[in-house]
């Protein structure tokens, strides 16, 4: 069945790990009838989390991509995982997404990864709904997850619905815009509700809040406003276009609630979905720029424009590299050939698939709008463009994290051997976190990724998905390196080469940046002195030299070089001469600029219950944590700490030990300094 491009949503479930994103999911392809039997997280069944680590640790590793149909429209749905270890799946996701439903936990309220995810979003200017969900647990408080999400977020939540009941007691909830309450039928899974008059015990409760809906919105509608003042009926037609359109301009979070492991509140987020989330034709038309004169083009969200798509993952699948795209303007047709301009080069579409988490059906063509999986692209990888080589046009590509952690791993036998750098290059292309460097001193393969979570699943996949089996060593910590003085280096080279004789003379000298401030090459040398043709190779020298310090040879940062002396012999001096003699004068001025390491600092969220805070604080001095603040939140303490990465490995099994398993914390990178 075709959709108009109006009728399509696309859209992401973003949240805290353990909020209810893949539950909230499932609960959608069932009521869709897109699945004939609910799948749930904890029994390893749900159909979005279809990997086996994913069943296993009950967690979302990789974004999965379905598609459902609901009222007419078609909903495009990505599933993104929660933990920061994967940040760059929800980031590419909300890259190609036009819209986002956060769900939040009604005991936790906003999380630390919830905060996280809803600022990328905004970095996108992604329209959003928020979902409270678990009203039915101890504790649920959902006007408290609310201010919260006003607090931390930034967001002006605009309540659409209010509970019925909380904890134990909770059986529907209230539409606030249709002034009806909707109770939910437990014998049919969710399937059937009720709606009908509101009860007199939430009637005045409704009535107060129906009246600060009615106001928030008629500041943004002068019909509405005379409407609300002359005390006139208001048109529910009316009002659902004025939450759309505050929710598309970003000035207003429409907000309800549910149970999504209770088959409560579904049906009416869906309503929502497609009600006030934009279609790909509501969004401004996607920026591109032209490959080769840079002048900024605009890719129009039409089926009858120019082709421009974007590779926002690459999954190997089988063996097979499967790319996930997201189509912005024109439209893609199986066996076309279609032209990469970061590469130059064309690539052919064998097969286009619409996707159901792993599952997936062929299709002859995709339109504007549409993201689907694409088979047959041999060396088109993340972030890349894909696009009509008679109108060739360059989308921004999307933004990779540094890796802050790494293991050495190496074959266990001799047919492992050739096996995995295969499979490392497979998993590379998958994940642009992922980093592989071989280390000359030790011939040891090092893996970096972004946390101890992230390379225990990339381990476990190579034995699982690929039957390599590798031994791992302990985790190590990518350091930087950077100089404590100003220190100045210099180096003569003049060799015979192949006959030819080579001669450059340079001296550099390195200083000390800011922290955070990163790299910087000036040259102080007249043209005179070293013609300025010769300045980029000696640049080129300093830059290579920089990557790897004379410490331990992690990466210099936050270091100033400057060229302040350079003799030239004419027709002798190459750039080769003096980019080996920058390289080498560099090296000198690193060694005697008191070099020191720079660790990984980052920012921990420690959620305890009050009676262990002493034990978990002292934890954390020990380990050169730093307290930076301490709120208490809904029954439980929240200590907030910056502290070294190296000192943090095995913490989560301390932090089980010190709080009898009731301790929780999340971690993420925030900068580099001297520990």
């Amino acid at each position: 069945m075709k959709h108009k491009i109006k009728d399509i949503r696309n859209i992401g479930i973003i949240a805290h790990i353990d909020a209810g994103k893949t539950t909230v999911t499932e609960r959608i392809l069932y009521y869709t009838g897109r699945s004939h039997k609910i799948g749930e997280v904890h029994d390893g069944e749900a159909v979005m989390d279809w990997m086996p680590d994913e069943q296993e640790r009950g967690i979302t590793i990789t974004s999965a991509v379905t598609t459902c149909q609901w009222q007419g429209h078609q909903v495009q749905i990505i599933d993104t995982p929660g933990h920061v270890d994967f940040t760059i799946e929800v980031e590419r996701s909300l890259r190609v997404l036009d819209g986002a439903v956060g769900v939040f936990c009604a005991v936790g309220g906003v999380e630390p990864q919830s905060e996280t995810v809803w600022h990328q979003a905004d970095k996108y200017h992604v329209p959003k709904i928020a979902f409270v969900n678990k009203m039915d647990r101890v504790g649920a408080n959902y006007l408290g997850a609310i201010e919260m999400m006003k607090e931390r977020l930034g967001a002006v939540p605009l309540i659409l619905q209010l509970p019925m009941g909380a904890e134990d007691t909770f059986e529907g909830v209230i539409d606030l815009v249709t002034m009806r309450q909707i109770r939910w039928d437990d014998s049919t899974l969710g399937a059937e509700f009720v709606i009908e008059e509101i009860s007199d015990a939430y009637r005045q409760e409704a009535e107060q809040y129906r009246e600060q809906l009615v106001e928030a919105l008629a500041e943004f509608d002068d019909e509405l406003m005379e409407a609300y003042l002359a005390e006139e009926p208001l048109e529910e037609k009316k009002i659902h276009e004025v939450i759309r359109r505050t929710t598309i301009s970003l000035d207003l979070v429409p907000v309800l609630c549910g149970s999504a492991l209770r088959n409560k509140g579904v049906q009416p987020l869906l309503d929502a979905i497609v009600r006030y989330l934009p279609s790909p034709a509501d969004v401004p038309p996607i920026q591109g720029t032209h490959p080769e004169s840079g002048e900024p083009i605009s890719c129009p969200p039409s089926a009858k424009a120019p082709l421009a798509a974007l590779i926002f993952k690459v999954s190997m699948v089988e063996g097979r590299k499967l790319s996930f795209v997201r189509i912005y303007s024109g439209t893609a047709k199986t066996g076309e050939e279609v032209y990469n301009p970061g590469l130059r080069r064309k690539e052919k579409l064998s097969r286009i698939l619409r996707m159901h988490a792993n599952k997936r059906e062929r299709l002859n063509q995709a339109e504007a709008g549409s993201i689907v999986g694409v088979v047959g692209l041999k060396d088109s990888a993340t972030g890349d463009t894909l696009c009509s080589a008679e109108k060739p046009v360059l989308l921004e590509k999307i933004e990779v994290y540094e890796p802050v952690i790494s293991v050495a791993v190496e074959p266990r036998t001799h047919s492992d051997q050739e096996k995995m750098s295969q499979v490392l290059e497979k998993l590379l292309a998958e994940d642009p976190t992922l980093r592989l460097r071989h280390d000359e001193d030790t011939g040891q393969t090092i893996l970096s990724g972004m946390g101890e979570l992230h390379l225990e699943v990339i381990i476990s996949r190579m034995q699982r998905e690929f039957n390599t089996a590798v031994n791992v060593g302990k985790p190590q910590v990518v350091y930087r390196e950077t100089i404590g003085r100003r220190a100045v280096g210099t180096a003569v080279f003049d060799r015979e080469i192949a006959g030819q004789r080579h001669f450059a003379e340079v001296e550099i000298t390195l200083s000390p940046r800011q922290r955070g401030a990163g790299n910087h090459f000036r040259s102080e040398v007249d043209e005179e002195t070293l013609p300025a043709a010769l300045v980029p190779a000696v640049e080129e020298g300093v830059t290579e030299s920089l990557e790897s310090g004379t410490l331990m040879g992690y990466p210099v940062v936050d270091v100033e070089a400057v060229l302040t002396g350079a003799s030239y012999r004419e027709s002798l001096g190459s750039e080769l001469a003096y980019k080996v003699a920058a390289s080498m004068a560099t090296k000198e001025a690193l060694t005697a600029g008191e070099p020191f390491l720079l660790d990984p600092i980052m920012k921990v969220e420690v959620f305890v219950p009050e009676a262990f805070m002493g034990d978990v604080i002292g934890e954390l001095n020990s380990r050169g944590g730093k307290v930076e603040s301490i709120e208490h939140r809904m029954g439980h303490q929240v200590i907030k700490a910056t502290a070294p990465l190296a000192r943090m490995f095995g913490y989560s099994t301390s932090l089980r030990s010190a709080t009898q398993g009731r301790g929780t914390f999340t971690m993420q990178f925030s900068h580099f300094d001297r520990c």
